[in-house]
């Protein structure tokens, strides 16, 4: 009994030393100071019990960029150009059953989120290409649809870019905040 005692903890030693060692040659990179951020409509349907019937609409995954003290929107985004939507890669969204933006219809699947800020109206792009870094390779040929929404100012700047979603009665509507700005961009299912 001793002797089994003797090999169980000379071998959990050995373990433990081996583990330590792999991971101390491992290099984690350091947290992005833009982390990544997923929003579904509808709001609960990640956390949906098997019972509940919330299956999501519209999934986004997107990058957090924060304010920090700059102006955003006209210096740091200059208006009228393609922005990333975010940070880091192009935003993603995907469309679990057919949805209509800007009176045109779109079949489920995955794109790509853009837009072209300007001081009081943004174009919002819906875009067939996926997996890119920001708007670096933007292909305006590959767009889906593109819509024009009104900004509206905030009294409160919001420090992180964000997304959520509000239900309307024919579909949702995106809302997306970032400094003073807001916009919506309606979403038809």
């Amino acid at each position: 009994m001793k002797n089994i005692f003797i090999v169980v903890f000379a071998l959990f030693c050995f373990s433990a030393k081996a583990q330590q060692a792999t991971t101390a040659d491992v290099k984690f990179p350091a947290a992005d100071p833009s982390p990544a951020d997923i929003v579904y409509f509808p709001l609960n349907a990640p956390k949906a019990k098997a019972v509940d019937l919330a299956k999501p609409v519209i999934k986004i995954v997107y990058s957090r960029p924060q304010k920090k003290g700059r102006d955003i929107f006209g210096v740091l985004e200059q208006y009228g150009n393609v922005w990333r939507f975010g940070a880091n890669e192009s935003t993603e969204v995907r469309f679990y059953k057919k949805v209509t933006i800007g009176g045109k219809k779109i079949k489920a699947g995955n794109y790509s989120l853009f837009a072209i800020p300007n001081k009081d109206t943004w174009t919002i792009i819906v875009n067939s290409e996926t997996d890119k870094w920001g708007a670096f390779t933007y292909d305006q040929s590959k767009d889906i649809v593109r819509v024009n929404v009104p900004v509206k100012t905030l009294i409160k700047p919001i420090e992180y870019f964000s997304l959520t979603f509000t239900p309307s009665t024919d579909g949702a509507n995106l809302i997306i905040g970032w400094d003073k700005t807001q916009v919506e961009l309606p979403i038809i299912f």
